[in-house]
């Protein structure tokens, strides 16, 4: 199978997985495209909103669409790292220790709250989600392939949190968020939820196999040299934009190109066009750039900031 044919084929797969999806999750069509995408580059997400708008419904839909194993972890003050990643039990009926896996170890896992929980705790899963793997008492073990963490922070409420830091942040490779629906979507909503729960009707569409195999697949989309060149002037000039302290990091460049490719994939084609890059820019940079502070104060919006800096870099010209 060329290229060509298996981009068409991933582009299949996305669409069956994102109407799917669109059973439980009502008038999101672009955030739940934009999970899938994320899902296929083997990133993770962070999902920034309001409590109430489907975040962890987004989650178990997506679970229950690619045949994985959901697992959810609510984060608390209290939560220690080995609550994330399972702790050894010595049994006094054989004198030895057994491994009881911890949440982690899903194929989806929604990390509710975040911030809510200590820094060592955000650490051991931060550790989880870059290595693929726990260490727990001198041995390593792997995680379950794919491995897709969804990450959650409301925007209220932000009493007793520990927010993470712009380094930590860096590790999710895009930040989402789902917002209100709009009427007639709220409306859809009550009509769906009267009598049944709609994520009751997801089905699968794919397999964790299969997804693995996608997600090899999207790095064999063709960037041209131009295209390369573009992402990397793009991050060159959020280093020197005038509104922010901070520029986005080379793995701001990579995850970009990454995303890129797998938009373009999902779109059916074999290559990367300027167009790619900047639909995801916002959704891959938006959160490795730090605003100046004056500039937090005021609402300035980091994704705004990115869209601002697209239209100052010379786009190449067609490529195909």
């Amino acid at each position: 199978m060329n290229v060509q044919e298996a981009s068409v084929q991933l582009a299949s797969m996305t669409q069956a997985l994102a109407q799917e999806v669109e059973k439980a999750i009502v008038g999101k069509r672009e955030v739940i495209h934009r999970a899938i995408l994320t899902l296929l580059c083997n990133g993770h997400l962070l999902l920034e909103d309001i409590p109430g708008v489907g975040k962890t419904t987004l989650a178990k839909a997506l679970a229950k669409a690619v045949g994985g194993e959901f697992r959810r972890i609510q984060f608390t003050p209290d939560l220690l790292p080995t609550d994330v990643t399972g702790t050894s039990i010595f049994s006094q009926k054989d004198g030895q220790f057994s491994f009881i896996p911890g949440p982690i170890f899903g194929n989806v896992v929604l990390v509710d709250e975040i911030n809510r929980a200590t820094p060592k705790t955000q650490s051991a899963l931060l550790e989880a989600m870059e290595e693929r793997q726990v260490s727990i008492d001198g041995v390593t073990r792997p995680l379950p392939r794919p491995f897709f963490v969804i990450a959650t922070q409301n925007s209220i409420d932000m009493t007793g949190t520990y927010p993470l830091p712009e380094a930590q942040l860096d590790r999710f490779f895009a930040r989402l968020s789902l917002g209100y629906p709009d009427a007639e979507a709220e409306l859809a909503i009550l009509e769906a939820q009267q009598i049944v729960n709609p994520i009751d009707h997801v089905q699968q569409v794919t397999s964790p196999e299969s997804l693995e195999k996608a997600q090899l697949a999207i790095r064999e989309t063709r960037v041209d040299p131009r295209i390369r060149e573009y992402i990397v002037e793009i991050l060159r000039a959020t280093r020197v934009h005038p509104l922010l302290q901070f520029g986005g990091s080379p793995r701001g460049s990579l995850h970009l190109m990454n995303a890129a490719q797998a938009h373009a994939a999902m779109e059916g084609r074999s290559f990367v066009t300027p167009d790619d890059v900047k639909n995801v820019a916002p959704m891959v940079l938006g959160h490795r750039i730090i605003l100046r502070p004056e500039i937090r104060a005021r609402g300035g919006s980091q994704e705004d900031v990115v869209r601002e800096v697209l239209t100052s870099v010379t786009v190449p010209l067609p490529v195909g």
